[in-house]
């Protein structure tokens, strides 16, 4: 079994962003089952009207259309990291994550549930998603064979309820799409993701956006795979790329059986 997951440096174009994703898919192994996880934006990194005009409803559009072929050709797991989908009645939208099967029917899908409203000394500097997004309200998990995919999108991951939550209803990969900017990824995003590993016992992917965009926004990189134990198992630093690395079920089963942490947990 084998995890991988995609850096890009999207922009505001879709089949310019299509072309990058598809040069990728183009180079994967042939080892199957294979999960690939692509990163927030995927399709589109723009701003706020470039989203509202792109937003495709769940289910329907060139853009899902396109992600179904990729899963069905190629034979993975696609989970397209996050995208813009519509809320009916609504001038907002929702960024979504959706995970496709290899035959190509998507098996679930997760609306971000944390907006990154927030002030970030860069050169964009103010980040304001609620004035585009509307939160989503649940939690998601979706069985697979590599275990079930407990799904977020990166604000999420400063929110640690949201990932214990998930393990404790069994996920055994957590997820993680981005676009962390460049300043709170230096600091924050390696410890963070290595954290939720750590304390959950789960393997975690994070597909990161990996560069300088269009837009002039500048995203960390350093897509990864991490194991259970908290060992970063592939990474790239930044520019377009993917990181692949092997899932040990058994790790995962040792691990929870010598130190079973959330057997152990009292506050909960």
């Amino acid at each position: 079994m084998w995890l991988a997951a995609i850096q890009l440096v999207s922009g505001r174009n879709w089949q310019d962003n299509r072309e990058q994703i598809a040069a990728e898919l183009a180079l994967l192994p042939s080892e199957r089952p294979l999960l690939v996880l692509l990163p927030e934006n995927f399709a589109l990194f723009g701003e706020r009207q470039g989203y509202l005009d792109g937003a495709e409803t769940i289910g329907e559009g060139p853009i899902q259309q396109q992600l179904a072929e990729w899963a069905r050709d190629y034979g993975i797991w696609l989970v397209a990291g996050a995208m813009p989908t519509t809320i009916a009645g609504s001038d907002h939208i929702h960024t979504s994550t959706l995970v496709f099967d290899p035959s190509g029917e998507r098996k679930g899908h997760y609306h971000k549930i944390h907006l990154f409203d927030v002030d970030v000394a860069d050169n964009h500097g103010r980040y304001r998603e609620s004035e585009t997004f509307s939160p989503g309200e649940e939690p998601v998990l979706v069985d697979s064979p590599f275990g079930p995919l407990g799904l977020s999108i990166c604000y999420d991951l400063r929110f640690p309820e949201l990932y214990r939550r998930l393990a404790r209803a069994g996920a055994r990969v957590l997820l993680v799409p981005a676009a962390f900017t460049a300043v709170t990824g230096e600091a924050h995003w390696e410890p963070l993701l290595r954290a939720r590993a750590i304390e959950n016992q789960c393997y975690v992917v994070a597909a990161n956006q990996g560069g300088t965009h269009e837009t002039g926004r500048q995203t960390w990189g350093h897509s990864m795979v991490i194991d259970p134990w908290g060992r970063v198992l592939a990474s790239l630093d930044s520019g377009r790329g993917t990181v692949l690395a092997p899932l040990d079920p058994g790790l995962m089963d040792e691990l929870q059986r010598t130190m079973p942490v959330l057997g152990h947990a009292r506050l909960l």
